[in-house]
């Protein structure tokens, strides 16, 4: 079974078709690098495989299954351009209210451990509209990553990050690979992504100019496959 499924999928704003007739699968396991200038259609795709936006055309699956189904939910982990924290709460109690509603058996333990992974733990009862971004932007990472999902979707994961942010996601991104868990990143940081990629997609205006594995030819000169695929 594909990890990831896009069969035929269309997307409009008005008029306008933001994505047209993708196709892309993904085995378990694979870390695609999505890449492409603005507005080739990056962000819409990945919202449209997390369930956020429904196709016009053609359909998602994730692990066989619709994004918005329940049980699929719970498999998903998005981590997107807004942190998505609740500012009145401390970083421990954010981190016990997702773990509840993943279902997590031992919420605190969780929180606790997540905390302790993104460098948090000093601060796990301080509120978090108390926070620095850097803090916030660490918080939301272990958010992301806290009931272990098997597919992480990453919307500019580096963009906006400060270093230390940068380098807790770094690794936890290679845990995650280790352990065969599928990624799908969304990105302008070409270096750091294919550095993790074992795929590369290439969108250009809405579609699939390039779609294969990431070579060491492409991690040597990340302009590669723009210079090939890109502005054709």
């Amino acid at each position: 079974m594909d990890a990831l499924a896009v069969e035929g999928v269309w997307r409009y704003y008005g008029d306008y078709p933001a994505l047209r007739d993708i196709h892309l699968t993904t085995e378990p396991g694979t870390c695609l690098a999505l890449i492409g200038r603005n507005g080739a259609g990056k962000t819409t795709l990945l919202r449209t495989i997390a369930g956020f936006a429904r196709p016009m055309k053609g359909k998602v699956l994730i692990l066989g299954r619709e994004p918005r189904d329940p049980e699929t939910r719970r498999d998903i982990g998005f981590l997107g351009h807004g942190i998505a924290l609740y500012e009145e709460l401390s970083a421990l109690e954010n981190l016990m209210l997702f773990a509840r509603l993943y279902g997590i058996a031992d919420p605190r333990g969780r929180a606790l451990e997540w905390l302790e992974k993104t460098g948090l733990e000093r601060v796990r009862d301080g509120l978090v509209r108390e926070f620095s971004r850097g803090m916030r932007q660490r918080l939301a990472v272990g958010r992301a990553f806290l009931h272990e999902p098997q597919v992480l979707l990453l919307d500019e994961p580096f963009t906006a990050l400060d270093d230390r942010a940068i380098a807790v996601l770094q690794r936890l991104l290679r845990e995650a690979r280790e352990r065969g868990r599928t990624m799908i990143l969304s990105t302008h940081q070409l270096r750091e992504a294919l550095e993790l990629a074992s795929h590369v997609a290439l969108l250009n205006r809405g579609r699939v100019a390039f779609h294969g594995a990431c070579t060491a030819e492409m991690v040597a000169d990340p302009g590669l496959v723009y210079a090939r695929y890109g502005e054709g």
